[in-house]
């Protein structure tokens, strides 16, 4: 009881950084999960085209020319290559057509006519590009069979005028799911920052030397002081976790009331408790009070970093990735991320999931073992 009471006053003083720490959190999460809002939807470009018409327009001449209007922004430009030249350079059009004289005897005859164009280079310009390519190559295979232009016309536009019908059938809320993975992610930093900091402060406190005196002299097993450290470090960082998902159901919203988001906490659960565990760790290697703020830099910031918690994971290099392998926060941020994409939960699905936690449990364990090996040397040497 003494130890835990000792505990209160000393995580009474560490009131600012927590406070900091989750001002964190929800400020630089919600600016993720606001980007994240802006969903990407596709929508038709259509292109700029200039064409350059030197044959007649009429019959299969004019339906090119009608499908090509139909499909993409006509400029009209004078006819002088110069200004022509210019204006494809500057990019006020991306690709340009030159229908040749003749073009329209010469396809009914089966001459295969060259369409000469001038193109920018740009995704506009494969667009035109891919739309003239699918006129001709359909036009070209009627041709072989038809001889009357008219019907030619007919099963052209017949055929480029049919669309395929896409339906979504995912019902999966991605963008909710994107905007809690954002959170949960840049929760990493705050849950080891936090947990970190306090812990180590407090531990410090408890190895000044007239506390530690008193410890060492007192009957109390070392096992059952350690036991009484942890778990009051560990209601300290369980309370803390619980308010952070408590904001997650505030910021991020009714995801979190899925199946989704049950996964989201446990994860989150069980990447606390390995704070807590790496923090006892250093608290039990470290003593001095003033090195604190510069180990929560490095492992904090630095395994968000590598991790993917500030930058998308399929934005780092591979070569920082594999580093990553050795951090429990990969783990954790892996499973987030895992957690967008599950379409549907199974057994099947979950592998992965559990597979990370249950690594992320190694690590708990392997951190715990050393803690309370160093704990009992310091002693003995003590």
């Amino acid at each position: 009881m003494t130890v835990f009471k000792t505990f209160l006053k000393v995580l009474n003083k560490c009131k600012v950084p927590i406070i900091m720490y989750t001002v964190i959190l929800i400020f630089f999460g919600g600016f993720n999960m606001q980007t994240s809002e802006k969903s990407i939807n596709f929508e038709v470009s259509k292109p700029d085209i200039l064409i350059v018409n030197q044959d007649e327009e009429e019959g299969i001449t004019k339906n090119l020319i009608d499908y090509i209007k139909e499909n993409s922004k006509i400029i009209d430009i004078k006819d002088d290559e110069e200004a022509i030249n210019d204006a494809l350079f500057y990019r006020d059009v991306n690709y340009i057509i030159y229908i040749p004289k003749n073009y329209r005897e010469d396809f009914l005859n089966g001459r295969n006519p060259e369409i000469e164009i001038k193109s920018t280079g740009d995704y506009q310009a494969s667009l035109a590009e891919m739309m003239l390519e699918r006129y001709i190559k359909v036009a070209n295979i009627y041709q072989k069979n038809i001889t009357s232009e008219e019907e030619l016309i007919e099963k052209i536009n017949e055929t480029l005028s049919k669309e395929a019908e896409i339906e979504i059938t995912s019902k999966l809320d991605t963008n909710n799911l994107k905007k809690a993975t954002f959170y949960y992610n840049f929760s990493n930093y705050s849950i080891l920052a936090g947990c970190v900091y306090v812990i180590c402060l407090i531990l410090s406190s408890f190895k000044e030397e007239r506390i530690a005196k008193r410890t060492i002299i007192s009957s109390m097993n070392y096992k059952k002081y350690n036991g009484y450290l942890l778990l009051s470090n560990s209601l300290f960082a369980i309370v803390l976790w619980i308010f952070y998902v408590l904001l997650s159901f505030i910021l991020v919203g009714d995801v979190m009331f899925t199946t989704h988001g049950l996964i989201y906490i446990a994860n989150s659960f069980i990447f606390t408790i390995c704070a807590v565990t790496i923090a006892f760790l250093i608290g039990n290697l470290v003593n001095n009070k003033n090195a604190i703020n510069g180990i929560v830099n490095v492992v904090a910031l630095g395994s968000s970093f590598l991790c993917g918690a500030f930058v998308p994971m399929e934005w780092l290099p591979d070569s920082v990735l594999k580093i990553a392998h050795i951090l429990p926060s990969y783990y954790f941020i892996s499973n987030n991320e895992l957690v967008t994409q599950l379409e549907t939960i199974n057994s099947e699905t979950l592998r992965p999931i559990l597979f990370n936690m249950g690594i992320i449990f190694i690590f708990i364990i392997v951190f715990a073992f050393i803690t309370n090996r160093i704990s009992r040397r310091k002693r003995k040497i003590g």
